[in-house]
Protein backbone atom coordinates (compact mmCIF):
# COMPACT_ATOMS: atom_id res chain seq x y z
CA UNK A 1 0.00 0.00 0.00
CA UNK A 2 1.53 3.47 -0.89
CA UNK A 3 1.99 6.55 1.62
CA UNK A 4 3.91 9.23 1.57
CA UNK A 5 7.38 9.56 2.27
CA UNK A 6 6.73 11.36 5.56
CA UNK A 7 4.21 9.12 6.81
CA UNK A 8 6.10 6.29 6.15
CA UNK A 9 9.64 7.47 7.56
CA UNK A 10 7.65 8.34 10.75
CA UNK A 11 6.04 5.23 11.66
CA UNK A 12 9.51 3.41 10.66
CA UNK A 13 11.60 1.42 12.94
CA UNK A 14 14.94 1.95 12.63
CA UNK A 15 15.69 -1.78 13.47
CA UNK A 16 13.62 -2.73 9.95
CA UNK A 17 16.03 -0.99 8.03
CA UNK A 18 17.38 -1.24 5.34
CA UNK A 19 14.11 -0.63 3.44
CA UNK A 20 13.49 -0.94 -0.29
CA UNK A 21 10.99 1.53 -1.89
CA UNK A 22 9.38 2.14 -5.05
CA UNK A 23 8.49 5.97 -6.05
CA UNK A 24 4.75 5.58 -6.55
CA UNK A 25 3.68 9.38 -7.80
CA UNK A 26 4.86 12.63 -6.71
CA UNK A 27 5.96 16.20 -7.93
CA UNK A 28 9.11 14.87 -9.73
CA UNK A 29 7.99 12.91 -12.86
CA UNK A 30 9.73 11.09 -14.90
CA UNK A 31 13.27 12.07 -15.57
CA UNK A 32 13.22 14.90 -13.02
CA UNK A 33 16.40 16.03 -11.39
CA UNK A 34 16.21 17.00 -7.85
CA UNK A 35 19.02 18.72 -6.20
CA UNK A 36 19.23 17.40 -2.36
CA UNK A 37 22.00 18.75 -0.16
CA UNK A 38 24.82 18.50 -3.12
CA UNK A 39 23.79 15.67 -4.32
CA UNK A 40 21.44 14.83 -8.06
CA UNK A 41 19.33 12.53 -7.67
CA UNK A 42 16.34 11.43 -9.92
CA UNK A 43 13.42 10.62 -8.77
CA UNK A 44 11.73 9.03 -11.91
CA UNK A 45 8.02 7.01 -11.12
CA UNK A 46 9.23 3.81 -10.70
CA UNK A 47 12.40 4.45 -9.42
CA UNK A 48 13.50 1.69 -6.27
CA UNK A 49 15.53 2.75 -3.83
CA UNK A 50 17.12 1.55 -0.69
CA UNK A 51 16.74 3.18 2.79
CA UNK A 52 19.79 2.64 4.89
CA UNK A 53 19.42 5.48 7.62
CA UNK A 54 17.62 8.83 9.01
CA UNK A 55 17.93 11.25 11.68
CA UNK A 56 15.78 14.24 12.32
CA UNK A 57 16.95 17.18 10.18
CA UNK A 58 14.78 20.22 11.32
CA UNK A 59 11.88 20.79 13.16
CA UNK A 60 8.48 22.48 12.37
CA UNK A 61 6.86 24.44 15.48
CA UNK A 62 3.32 25.81 15.95
CA UNK A 63 2.93 27.88 18.97
CA UNK A 64 0.82 25.48 21.13
CA UNK A 65 -2.23 26.85 23.84
CA UNK A 66 -4.29 23.69 25.60
CA UNK A 67 -2.64 21.30 24.00
CA UNK A 68 -3.69 21.77 20.30
CA UNK A 69 -1.86 24.09 17.65
CA UNK A 70 -3.16 27.39 18.10
CA UNK A 71 -5.06 29.10 15.42
CA UNK A 72 -3.59 32.33 15.02
CA UNK A 73 -0.25 30.47 14.79
CA UNK A 74 1.35 30.15 11.56
CA UNK A 75 4.42 27.26 11.44
CA UNK A 76 7.76 28.11 11.07
CA UNK A 77 11.03 25.97 10.88
CA UNK A 78 13.46 25.86 13.82
CA UNK A 79 17.04 24.62 12.90
CA UNK A 80 18.49 22.12 15.70
CA UNK A 81 21.06 24.35 17.04
CA UNK A 82 18.21 27.08 17.63
CA UNK A 83 18.87 28.95 21.21
CA UNK A 84 17.39 28.84 24.49
CA UNK A 85 16.32 25.54 26.96
CA UNK A 86 12.96 23.88 27.07
CA UNK A 87 11.06 21.57 29.60
CA UNK A 88 9.20 18.78 28.03
CA UNK A 89 5.56 18.10 28.47
CA UNK A 90 4.53 14.89 29.33
CA UNK A 91 2.15 13.51 26.73
CA UNK A 92 -1.52 12.81 27.67
CA UNK A 93 -1.93 10.28 25.22
CA UNK A 94 -1.07 6.43 26.83
CA UNK A 95 0.65 3.86 25.41
CA UNK A 96 -1.34 0.46 25.25
CA UNK A 97 2.19 -1.84 25.17
CA UNK A 98 5.47 -2.34 26.73
CA UNK A 99 6.08 -3.26 22.25
CA UNK A 100 4.53 0.27 21.41
CA UNK A 101 6.95 2.19 23.67
CA UNK A 102 9.89 0.46 23.07
CA UNK A 103 9.19 0.86 19.09
CA UNK A 104 8.53 4.90 19.82
CA UNK A 105 10.52 5.86 22.54
CA UNK A 106 14.31 6.21 22.63
CA UNK A 107 15.37 4.35 25.60
CA UNK A 108 19.45 4.05 25.37
CA UNK A 109 22.49 4.48 27.76
CA UNK A 110 22.68 7.76 28.65
CA UNK A 111 21.02 10.05 30.63
CA UNK A 112 18.39 11.29 28.08
CA UNK A 113 17.85 7.48 27.31
CA UNK A 114 16.19 6.59 30.79
CA UNK A 115 12.39 7.84 30.02
CA UNK A 116 9.93 7.43 32.93
CA UNK A 117 6.14 6.36 32.54
CA UNK A 118 3.65 5.35 34.90
CA UNK A 119 0.94 3.05 35.14
CA UNK A 120 -3.06 3.47 36.37
CA UNK A 121 -3.25 0.12 37.24
CA UNK A 122 -0.37 -2.34 39.63
CA UNK A 123 1.75 -4.27 37.43
CA UNK A 124 2.11 -7.81 39.23
CA UNK A 125 5.59 -9.46 38.88
CA UNK A 126 6.55 -12.93 39.69
CA UNK A 127 8.39 -11.55 42.78
CA UNK A 128 7.25 -7.53 42.74
CA UNK A 129 4.41 -5.61 42.38
CA UNK A 130 4.78 -2.37 41.03
CA UNK A 131 1.87 -0.04 42.68
CA UNK A 132 -0.55 2.39 40.32
CA UNK A 133 1.20 5.85 39.64
CA UNK A 134 4.47 4.65 40.57
CA UNK A 135 7.71 6.23 38.58
CA UNK A 136 9.28 3.37 36.00
CA UNK A 137 12.53 4.52 34.66
CA UNK A 138 13.17 2.51 31.18
CA UNK A 139 16.74 1.30 31.09
CA UNK A 140 17.09 -0.47 28.56
CA UNK A 141 15.84 -2.78 25.71
CA UNK A 142 17.53 -6.93 25.38
CA UNK A 143 16.57 -10.36 24.50
CA UNK A 144 15.52 -12.17 28.03
CA UNK A 145 15.40 -16.27 27.51
CA UNK A 146 13.99 -16.03 23.90
CA UNK A 147 11.71 -12.81 24.44
CA UNK A 148 12.25 -9.39 24.04
CA UNK A 149 11.73 -7.48 27.24
CA UNK A 150 12.60 -4.27 28.69
CA UNK A 151 15.22 -3.39 31.73
CA UNK A 152 13.06 -1.15 34.69
CA UNK A 153 13.90 0.01 37.75
CA UNK A 154 11.45 2.06 40.56
CA UNK A 155 12.96 3.52 43.89
CA UNK A 156 11.58 3.15 46.84
CA UNK A 157 12.82 4.69 50.22
CA UNK A 158 16.12 5.55 48.30
CA UNK A 159 16.45 1.49 47.54
CA UNK A 160 16.49 0.75 43.47
CA UNK A 161 14.35 -2.88 42.96
CA UNK A 162 15.32 -3.79 38.82
CA UNK A 163 12.95 -5.44 36.96
CA UNK A 164 12.20 -6.55 33.39
CA UNK A 165 8.98 -6.15 31.25
CA UNK A 166 8.16 -8.26 28.44
CA UNK A 167 7.05 -6.67 25.06
CA UNK A 168 3.93 -8.28 25.43
CA UNK A 169 3.17 -6.66 28.45
CA UNK A 170 -0.26 -4.58 27.64
CA UNK A 171 -2.21 -1.65 29.92
CA UNK A 172 -2.29 1.70 29.92
CA UNK A 173 1.68 3.92 30.36
CA UNK A 174 1.93 7.37 30.62
CA UNK A 175 4.68 9.58 30.57
CA UNK A 176 5.95 11.00 33.83
CA UNK A 177 6.51 14.68 34.18
CA UNK A 178 10.08 15.60 33.46
CA UNK A 179 11.22 18.21 35.21
CA UNK A 180 14.97 18.44 33.10
CA UNK A 181 15.96 20.94 30.87
CA UNK A 182 17.35 20.11 27.34
CA UNK A 183 18.19 22.10 24.86
CA UNK A 184 16.50 21.24 21.04
CA UNK A 185 19.17 19.24 19.71
CA UNK A 186 18.85 17.09 22.52
CA UNK A 187 15.16 16.88 22.55
CA UNK A 188 15.06 15.84 18.62
CA UNK A 189 17.63 12.90 19.25
CA UNK A 190 16.26 11.50 22.28
CA UNK A 191 12.89 13.58 23.34
CA UNK A 192 10.15 12.85 20.40
CA UNK A 193 8.33 9.80 19.70
CA UNK A 194 8.19 7.66 16.35
CA UNK A 195 4.08 8.90 14.98
CA UNK A 196 4.06 11.40 17.92
CA UNK A 197 4.48 14.99 17.88
CA UNK A 198 6.19 16.75 21.29
CA UNK A 199 4.91 19.55 23.04
CA UNK A 200 7.59 21.60 24.74
CA UNK A 201 7.52 24.77 26.97
CA UNK A 202 10.11 27.29 26.73
CA UNK A 203 12.06 27.61 30.24
CA UNK A 204 14.71 30.56 29.49
CA UNK A 205 14.21 33.88 27.33
CA UNK A 206 15.70 33.86 24.19
CA UNK A 207 19.15 36.65 24.22
CA UNK A 208 21.31 34.95 21.82
CA UNK A 209 19.30 34.92 18.50
CA UNK A 210 19.43 37.35 15.97
CA UNK A 211 16.66 40.05 14.43
CA UNK A 212 14.95 36.96 11.77
CA UNK A 213 14.19 35.43 15.07
CA UNK A 214 10.82 33.59 13.74
CA UNK A 215 8.96 33.20 17.37
CA UNK A 216 7.19 36.52 18.74
CA UNK A 217 9.10 38.84 20.94
CA UNK A 218 9.61 37.96 24.40
CA UNK A 219 8.05 34.31 23.43
CA UNK A 220 7.53 32.09 26.50
CA UNK A 221 5.31 30.10 26.25
CA UNK A 222 5.02 26.15 24.59
CA UNK A 223 5.54 24.62 20.93
CA UNK A 224 4.36 21.91 19.12
CA UNK A 225 7.36 19.94 17.58
CA UNK A 226 7.13 17.86 14.15
CA UNK A 227 10.07 16.34 12.93
CA UNK A 228 11.32 16.54 9.77
CA UNK A 229 13.71 13.77 9.12
CA UNK A 230 17.27 13.48 5.97
CA UNK A 231 17.10 10.05 5.02
CA UNK A 232 19.95 8.39 4.02
CA UNK A 233 19.32 6.14 0.37
CA UNK A 234 21.37 4.17 -1.69
CA UNK A 235 20.12 3.99 -5.57
CA UNK A 236 20.85 1.11 -7.85
CA UNK A 237 22.98 2.73 -10.15
CA UNK A 238 25.09 5.35 -8.27
CA UNK A 239 27.77 4.91 -6.27
CA UNK A 240 27.07 7.31 -3.66
CA UNK A 241 24.92 8.19 -0.82
CA UNK A 242 21.97 10.84 -1.42
CA UNK A 243 20.08 12.69 1.67
CA UNK A 244 16.32 13.04 1.37
CA UNK A 245 14.19 15.31 3.54
CA UNK A 246 11.10 13.04 4.55
CA UNK A 247 8.71 16.20 3.92
CA UNK A 248 9.26 15.78 0.04
CA UNK A 249 5.66 15.04 -1.86
CA UNK A 250 6.43 12.09 -2.90
CA UNK A 251 4.52 8.98 -2.17
CA UNK A 252 6.10 5.35 -2.10
CA UNK A 253 5.60 1.76 -1.44
CA UNK A 254 7.57 -0.69 0.36
CA UNK A 255 8.46 -3.86 -1.56
CA UNK A 256 11.29 -4.77 0.56
CA UNK A 257 10.07 -8.46 0.69
CA UNK A 258 9.63 -9.06 -2.74
CA UNK A 259 13.37 -7.43 -4.14
CA UNK A 260 16.21 -8.69 -3.92
CA UNK A 261 18.24 -6.16 -1.58
CA UNK A 262 21.67 -7.92 -2.67
CA UNK A 263 21.27 -5.88 -6.10
CA UNK A 264 22.44 -2.70 -4.32
CA UNK A 265 25.79 -1.73 -3.50
CA UNK A 266 25.86 -2.31 0.57
CA UNK A 267 26.69 1.06 2.34
CA UNK A 268 29.22 -0.36 5.62
CA UNK A 269 29.77 2.80 8.14
CA UNK A 270 33.21 2.26 9.85
CA UNK A 271 31.56 0.71 13.09
CA UNK A 272 30.09 -2.14 10.60
CA UNK A 273 33.92 -2.34 9.06
CA UNK A 274 35.21 -2.64 12.91
CA UNK A 275 32.59 -5.11 13.58
CA UNK A 276 34.40 -7.54 10.60
CA UNK A 277 35.88 -10.62 11.87
CA UNK A 278 39.92 -9.88 11.91
CA UNK A 279 40.30 -12.91 9.38
CA UNK A 280 38.37 -10.45 7.00
CA UNK A 281 41.34 -7.92 6.70
CA UNK A 282 43.03 -6.60 4.73
CA UNK A 283 40.19 -5.63 2.60
CA UNK A 284 39.59 -3.25 -0.52
CA UNK A 285 36.43 -0.59 -0.09
CA UNK A 286 35.60 2.46 -2.53
CA UNK A 287 34.23 5.46 0.16
CA UNK A 288 30.82 6.37 -1.16
CA UNK A 289 30.33 9.11 2.04
CA UNK A 290 33.74 11.04 2.30
CA UNK A 291 34.50 12.99 5.31
CA UNK A 292 36.20 16.64 5.12
CA UNK A 293 39.25 18.38 6.76
CA UNK A 294 42.18 20.12 5.90
CA UNK A 295 44.71 17.80 7.51
CA UNK A 296 45.26 14.73 6.02
CA UNK A 297 44.45 11.68 5.74
CA UNK A 298 40.71 12.86 5.97
CA UNK A 299 41.32 15.55 2.72
CA UNK A 300 42.06 12.03 0.93
CA UNK A 301 39.02 10.85 2.31
CA UNK A 302 36.71 11.78 -0.61
CA UNK A 303 33.84 10.25 -2.42
CA UNK A 304 34.93 7.55 -4.91
CA UNK A 305 38.36 7.00 -3.42
CA UNK A 306 39.59 3.77 -3.12
CA UNK A 307 41.55 2.15 0.15
CA UNK A 308 43.05 -0.48 1.54
CA UNK A 309 42.09 -1.29 5.14
CA UNK A 310 44.50 -3.18 6.52
CA UNK A 311 43.70 -4.01 10.45
CA UNK A 312 41.31 -2.83 13.34
CA UNK A 313 42.67 -2.52 16.83
CA UNK A 314 42.59 -0.69 20.07
CA UNK A 315 45.49 1.80 19.89
CA UNK A 316 46.31 4.56 22.85
CA UNK A 317 46.21 8.26 22.80
CA UNK A 318 46.82 11.09 25.18
CA UNK A 319 43.77 13.41 25.86
CA UNK A 320 45.13 17.36 25.88
CA UNK A 321 43.65 20.26 26.53
CA UNK A 322 44.45 24.21 25.65
CA UNK A 323 45.89 26.21 28.62
CA UNK A 324 44.04 29.02 28.52
CA UNK A 325 41.99 30.93 30.79
CA UNK A 326 39.16 31.91 28.87
CA UNK A 327 36.85 29.57 26.47
CA UNK A 328 36.77 27.77 24.01
CA UNK A 329 40.15 25.46 25.00
CA UNK A 330 40.91 23.52 22.07
CA UNK A 331 41.49 19.97 22.57
CA UNK A 332 44.08 17.07 21.01
CA UNK A 333 44.15 13.55 20.83
CA UNK A 334 47.73 12.14 20.87
CA UNK A 335 49.43 8.93 19.79
CA UNK A 336 51.94 8.08 22.08
CA UNK A 337 54.20 7.47 18.30
CA UNK A 338 54.12 11.35 18.33
CA UNK A 339 58.08 12.19 17.89
CA UNK A 340 57.85 16.21 18.96
CA UNK A 341 59.65 16.44 22.49
CA UNK A 342 58.19 18.72 25.35
CA UNK A 343 59.21 20.95 28.59
CA UNK A 344 57.63 20.91 31.63
CA UNK A 345 54.96 23.95 32.65
CA UNK A 346 54.07 24.66 35.92
CA UNK A 347 50.98 23.21 37.26
CA UNK A 348 48.12 25.14 39.24
CA UNK A 349 46.75 23.82 42.26
CA UNK A 350 43.11 25.36 43.88
CA UNK A 351 43.76 23.63 47.59
CA UNK A 352 45.64 21.60 49.71
CA UNK A 353 44.07 18.33 48.93
CA UNK A 354 45.81 19.20 45.46
CA UNK A 355 48.66 19.43 46.15
CA UNK A 356 48.77 16.29 47.81
CA UNK A 357 47.43 14.12 44.95
CA UNK A 358 49.67 15.88 43.19
CA UNK A 359 52.91 15.06 44.88
CA UNK A 360 55.44 12.06 43.94
CA UNK A 361 58.33 10.12 45.31
CA UNK A 362 60.30 10.82 41.82
CA UNK A 363 60.62 14.75 42.72
CA UNK A 364 59.48 17.16 45.33
CA UNK A 365 56.76 19.18 44.59
CA UNK A 366 58.15 23.02 45.11
CA UNK A 367 54.83 25.64 45.21
CA UNK A 368 54.07 29.50 45.56
CA UNK A 369 51.34 30.70 47.30
CA UNK A 370 49.05 32.56 44.95
CA UNK A 371 46.27 33.49 47.65
CA UNK A 372 46.24 34.17 51.25
CA UNK A 373 44.60 31.53 54.32
CA UNK A 374 43.93 32.85 57.24
CA UNK A 375 44.08 29.18 59.63
CA UNK A 376 41.22 29.65 62.27
CA UNK A 377 43.55 26.99 64.52
CA UNK A 378 46.99 28.06 66.21
CA UNK A 379 48.71 24.90 65.29
CA UNK A 380 48.39 25.09 61.68
CA UNK A 381 49.97 27.72 58.98
CA UNK A 382 48.30 31.06 57.80
CA UNK A 383 49.61 31.60 54.58
CA UNK A 384 50.28 34.71 52.52
CA UNK A 385 51.15 35.32 49.10
CA UNK A 386 54.09 34.67 47.99
CA UNK A 387 54.75 31.62 50.56
CA UNK A 388 57.05 29.12 48.97
CA UNK A 389 56.81 25.58 50.25
CA UNK A 390 58.01 21.97 49.74
CA UNK A 391 55.59 19.57 49.96
CA UNK A 392 56.37 16.71 51.92
CA UNK A 393 53.38 14.11 53.16
CA UNK A 394 49.90 13.47 54.21
CA UNK A 395 49.45 13.30 58.00
CA UNK A 396 46.41 14.31 60.92
CA UNK A 397 47.08 16.79 63.57
CA UNK A 398 45.35 17.53 67.19
CA UNK A 399 43.76 20.68 66.73
CA UNK A 400 42.09 22.50 69.50
CA UNK A 401 38.23 23.37 68.20
CA UNK A 402 35.85 24.91 70.30
CA UNK A 403 37.31 24.12 73.62
CA UNK A 404 37.85 20.32 72.67
CA UNK A 405 40.76 18.48 70.61
CA UNK A 406 39.74 17.14 67.38
CA UNK A 407 42.11 14.98 65.13
CA UNK A 408 42.27 15.94 61.23
CA UNK A 409 43.91 16.08 57.93
CA UNK A 410 46.97 17.74 57.46
CA UNK A 411 49.57 18.28 54.87
CA UNK A 412 53.18 18.77 55.69
CA UNK A 413 55.31 21.08 54.30
CA UNK A 414 58.47 23.06 54.46
CA UNK A 415 58.25 26.71 54.02
CA UNK A 416 61.31 28.10 52.24
CA UNK A 417 62.62 31.11 54.47
CA UNK A 418 65.77 33.14 52.66
CA UNK A 419 68.33 30.88 54.10
CA UNK A 420 66.54 27.99 56.17
CA UNK A 421 63.60 25.96 56.27
CA UNK A 422 60.47 25.50 58.58
CA UNK A 423 58.17 23.10 59.06
CA UNK A 424 54.68 24.11 58.56
CA UNK A 425 51.21 21.99 58.89
CA UNK A 426 47.96 23.20 56.46
CA UNK A 427 44.77 22.20 56.89
CA UNK A 428 43.55 19.45 53.90
CA UNK A 429 40.43 21.11 53.22
CA UNK A 430 42.33 24.63 53.05
CA UNK A 431 41.17 26.54 49.64
CA UNK A 432 43.94 28.89 48.53
CA UNK A 433 45.93 29.07 45.32
CA UNK A 434 49.46 27.50 44.53
CA UNK A 435 51.30 27.42 41.11
CA UNK A 436 53.84 25.05 40.98
CA UNK A 437 58.08 26.36 40.43
CA UNK A 438 59.89 23.97 37.60
CA UNK A 439 63.34 23.23 38.14
CA UNK A 440 63.41 20.68 35.53
CA UNK A 441 64.64 22.01 32.19
CA UNK A 442 64.99 18.39 30.45
CA UNK A 443 62.93 17.91 27.47
CA UNK A 444 60.19 14.77 27.47
CA UNK A 445 58.90 12.53 25.03
CA UNK A 446 55.20 12.02 24.87
CA UNK A 447 56.10 7.84 26.07
CA UNK A 448 58.36 9.33 28.41
CA UNK A 449 55.99 11.49 30.46
CA UNK A 450 53.11 8.84 30.62
CA UNK A 451 55.58 6.59 32.25
CA UNK A 452 57.46 8.63 34.29
CA UNK A 453 54.39 11.24 35.68
CA UNK A 454 50.85 11.23 36.86
CA UNK A 455 48.45 13.03 35.27
CA UNK A 456 47.34 15.98 34.96
CA UNK A 457 50.60 16.85 33.41
CA UNK A 458 51.15 20.94 31.72
CA UNK A 459 53.83 21.17 29.30
CA UNK A 460 54.83 22.84 25.96
CA UNK A 461 56.00 21.66 22.57
CA UNK A 462 60.01 22.48 22.88
CA UNK A 463 60.24 20.51 19.52
CA UNK A 464 57.85 19.61 16.79
CA UNK A 465 57.82 16.65 15.19
CA UNK A 466 59.12 17.08 11.66
CA UNK A 467 57.72 13.80 9.94
CA UNK A 468 53.76 15.48 10.46
CA UNK A 469 53.69 18.26 7.72
CA UNK A 470 51.65 20.30 9.88
CA UNK A 471 52.18 20.10 13.99
CA UNK A 472 49.25 21.90 15.13
CA UNK A 473 50.54 21.37 18.74
CA UNK A 474 53.30 23.36 18.04
CA UNK A 475 51.38 26.45 17.42
CA UNK A 476 49.81 25.51 21.14
CA UNK A 477 51.46 27.65 23.66
CA UNK A 478 50.59 24.98 26.46
CA UNK A 479 49.11 21.88 27.11
CA UNK A 480 47.30 20.17 29.83
CA UNK A 481 47.85 16.28 28.84
CA UNK A 482 44.89 15.18 31.19
CA UNK A 483 44.72 10.95 30.91
CA UNK A 484 45.75 7.86 28.75
CA UNK A 485 42.33 6.93 26.99
CA UNK A 486 42.07 3.98 24.37
CA UNK A 487 39.97 3.99 21.10
CA UNK A 488 39.09 1.74 18.06
CA UNK A 489 40.92 2.60 14.87
CA UNK A 490 41.28 0.79 11.68
CA UNK A 491 44.89 1.23 9.49
CA UNK A 492 44.25 2.39 5.68
CA UNK A 493 45.79 3.38 2.98
CA UNK A 494 45.33 4.57 -0.88
CA UNK A 495 45.13 1.90 -3.37
CA UNK A 496 46.80 4.80 -5.87
CA UNK A 497 49.69 5.42 -3.96
CA UNK A 498 49.93 3.29 -1.33
CA UNK A 499 53.69 4.57 0.09
CA UNK A 500 51.67 5.58 3.80
CA UNK A 501 49.21 4.23 6.27
CA UNK A 502 47.20 6.00 8.36
CA UNK A 503 45.19 5.24 11.57
CA UNK A 504 41.61 6.88 11.21
CA UNK A 505 39.20 6.85 14.33
CA UNK A 506 36.30 4.38 14.41
CA UNK A 507 33.73 6.43 16.21
CA UNK A 508 34.44 10.28 15.38
CA UNK A 509 34.73 9.66 11.51
CA UNK A 510 31.22 9.65 9.93
CA UNK A 511 32.16 8.08 6.36
CA UNK A 512 30.84 4.93 4.71
CA UNK A 513 32.43 2.54 2.34
CA UNK A 514 31.14 -0.35 0.29
CA UNK A 515 33.78 -3.28 -0.29
CA UNK A 516 34.69 -4.35 -3.61
CA UNK A 517 35.73 -8.01 -4.26
CA UNK A 518 39.52 -7.51 -5.48
CA UNK A 519 42.78 -8.95 -3.28
CA UNK A 520 44.85 -6.48 -1.68
CA UNK A 521 48.41 -6.59 -3.69
CA UNK A 522 50.53 -5.80 -0.84
CA UNK A 523 49.19 -7.65 2.75
CA UNK A 524 52.21 -5.24 4.62
CA UNK A 525 51.08 -1.86 5.60
CA UNK A 526 53.47 0.67 4.81
CA UNK A 527 54.64 3.35 7.16
CA UNK A 528 52.43 4.70 9.55
CA UNK A 529 51.91 8.09 9.79
CA UNK A 530 51.50 10.12 12.81
CA UNK A 531 48.22 11.90 13.25
CA UNK A 532 47.61 14.35 16.05
CA UNK A 533 43.13 14.92 16.13
CA UNK A 534 42.00 17.98 16.88
CA UNK A 535 38.35 17.28 18.37
CA UNK A 536 35.45 19.16 19.45
CA UNK A 537 34.19 19.92 22.57
CA UNK A 538 31.34 18.12 22.40
CA UNK A 539 34.02 15.17 21.08
CA UNK A 540 35.72 15.67 23.82
CA UNK A 541 33.07 15.28 26.31
CA UNK A 542 32.01 12.04 24.91
CA UNK A 543 35.96 10.73 24.86
CA UNK A 544 36.06 11.68 28.46
CA UNK A 545 32.34 10.43 29.45
CA UNK A 546 32.98 6.51 27.71
CA UNK A 547 36.84 6.22 29.17
CA UNK A 548 35.66 7.28 32.46
CA UNK A 549 32.08 4.97 33.19
CA UNK A 550 34.07 2.34 34.75
CA UNK A 551 36.37 4.43 36.84
CA UNK A 552 35.51 5.35 40.62
CA UNK A 553 35.13 8.99 41.57
CA UNK A 554 38.53 10.02 43.21
CA UNK A 555 37.45 10.91 47.05
CA UNK A 556 36.44 14.16 48.07
CA UNK A 557 38.43 16.52 49.90
CA UNK A 558 38.14 17.30 53.06
CA UNK A 559 35.17 19.79 54.86
CA UNK A 560 36.41 22.53 56.85
CA UNK A 561 34.81 21.42 60.05
CA UNK A 562 31.57 23.68 60.98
Amino acid sequence: MASTLEKFIHSLDPRALPRVLQIQSGIYFQGSIYEMFGNECSLSTGEVIKIIGFKINKLIASICENNEVSRFSAKVELPLNFPGLYKVVADKTPYVSIEEIARKVSIGPTRFGHPCFYSPEDIKLANLTIKHDEQITFNSVEEVNGTMAVNCGVVRNNQSHSFTLPFSQEGKFFECEDDQIYTLKEIAEWKIPKCRNRIVKLSNPLHTWDSSNPLPDNFDGCLILTPVYEVQAVMKFRKDIVHILSDLDVEVKDITDCYDISSFLQPLSLEDVFERTSKEFPMVAEIMEGTSGSQKPYNLLHTGKEIVIYKKYQATRVLASEIRSDSPKRRFLIPISYKGKFKRRPREFPTAYDLEIARSEKEQLHVVATKAFDSPHKELFSVSVGDQFLVQQCQTSEVLYEGRKKVIDVLACEQILSDTYKKVLLPMYMEGGFVEVIHDKKQYQLSEICKGFRLPFNVKVSVRDLSIEEDVLAAVPGLQFEEEITDSYLLISSTSSPVESWEIPVYRLNMSVHLLSRDVQTVVPPATKTTVEEISEEQYYMVRRYENQTLHPPPRPPKKPT
